[in-house]
């Protein structure tokens, strides 16, 4: 059995609960053994019913993982017991742990994740890897040092969608992919409310980035799983609203914050197999919001969203193709026990990682490689050229996260 600590009780917790509930469910060998939060009551929160504060409201919009439902421990695990900590390194010395997930702020990714593999425990650690290149470039030297997995909790991966589309292009549906176009401007946190109700994610030492760091790591992530490894990027990124608020139900203003980071990007993407491409996004924009689907053409059609579509002009729902031609094994090695739930095949992953002695899917190079592109989009806005994501990762490039390394001493 896999014993786990959870570190960060906040709102991404129950995504990840309905996660080890459906594994719990399938009889995978793993269990809870420790939560963890600053304040002890954040951690009962989630323990059993009537111990700890009231659910928080879920926030966002339909979909996303911090508008999952509340969910306890005790609604789906019975058979082991539940300690409580208000100090993660307390929890590395006492608890009965073997991994642990870290759910904290981005700016905590970092210390939290070091102690843990000094501790020699197994980590994965929510999107994204870290506060800056430089901090995840050592977790992840740290982990090959401690011979521990490391992975990003990052759960785009594991949509269906998303694999599903991998298989189709794997399997040479639309031939050789020449370009790929995807973007959103605008939506549930436009035109200038504060992102997720949380004022430290459009400051500059606690969230690092905008939407080019909170929402660039999916992005590359998704396009350098289906399409290959991206070479460089040149772009545009802005600050928009500066001033952010958070509205009651009356629209009065209960809070408000100067932003610090960008809330819009547009960039040109270049893969290292030639393959080329175009992402925009934004937190900004008044009125309607607009959302390209993702768009990826190859040499015999293209793919639109859920949909392959061929130079004959046959047209394919990408799911009914799926679950039409892939064979079982195929189905089981992408979806195990038939499970679609991210957050539960992210974990499935950590575990099977952890028990086979080798990297993740996601592992910590890949939310390296992921923050190191995303990083980029900024230097590029502000060397006003194109930049290589080798250059970045490697440090060779940081002018903008220089600040961010030193406050915290990286």
């Amino acid at each position: 059995m896999i014993k786990v600590g959870l570190i960060g009780c906040g709102r991404i917790m129950p995504a990840h609960l309905h996660g080890y509930k459906a594994l719990i469910e399938k009889n995978v060998d793993v269990r809870i053994t420790a939560l963890c939060a600053r304040k002890i009551q954040d951690a009962l929160r989630f323990r059993r019913p009537g111990e700890g504060p009231p659910p928080r409201k879920p926030v966002g919009p339909p979909g996303d993982p911090l508008a999952v439902p509340h969910i306890y421990v005790s609604d789906f695990q019975k058979d082991v017991e539940v300690e409580v900590y208000d100090n993660y390194e307390k929890m590395l010395k006492d608890a009965d742990i073997d991994a642990v997930e870290i759910y904290t702020s981005v700016f905590s990714h970092h210390p939290i994740t070091i102690a843990s593999l000094e501790a020699e425990k197994h980590v994965l650690v929510e999107k994204p890897l870290a506060i800056t290149v430089k901090a995840a470039r050592k977790m992840v030297e740290l982990a090959d040092k401690k011979r521990r997995v490391l992975g990003v909790a990052e759960n785009t991966r594991y949509f269906p969608d998303i694999r599903m589309t991998k298989w189709v292009i794997d399997q040479g549906y639309i031939g050789d992919i020449q370009m790929v176009v995807t973007g959103a401007i605008g939506g549930y946190w436009s035109p200038n409310k504060i992102v997720a109700e949380t004022s430290w994610r459009h400051k500059k030492v606690f969230a690092g980035g905008g939407a080019t760091i909170d929402m660039g790591v999916h992005l590359f992530h998704i396009f350098r799983y289906l399409c290959g490894e991206v070479d460089e990027v040149s772009s545009y990124v802005e600050n928009i609203e500066r001033v952010r608020v958070t509205l009651d139900k009356d629209g009065k203003i209960i809070d408000q914050v100067e932003s610090e980071v960008d809330d819009t990007f547009f960039t040109l993407i270049k893969f290292k197999n030639n393959v080329i491409g175009q992402i925009f996004y934004s937190w900004a924009g008044h009125g309607e919001s607009t959302t390209l689907p993702r768009l990826i053409y190859g040499s015999k059609g293209c793919i639109k969203g859920d949909k392959v579509i061929l130079d004959d002009g046959t047209r394919t729902d990408i799911e009914s193709l799926f679950k039409k031609e892939a064979d079982e094994k195929v189905k089981e090695r992408f979806f195990p026990y038939g499970i679609y739930d991210p957050m539960a095949l992210e974990t499935l992953e950590f575990i099977r990682a952890i028990e086979e002695g080798r990297e993740m899917e996601t592992s910590g190079r890949e939310g390296l490689r992921d923050l190191a592109a995303s990083y980029a989009l900024i230097e590029s806005s502000i060397m006003n050229r194109p930049v290589k994501i080798d250059d970045v990762e490697s440090g060779r490039i940081g002018a903008y996260e220089q600040e961010i390394n030193e406050y915290y001493n990286i």
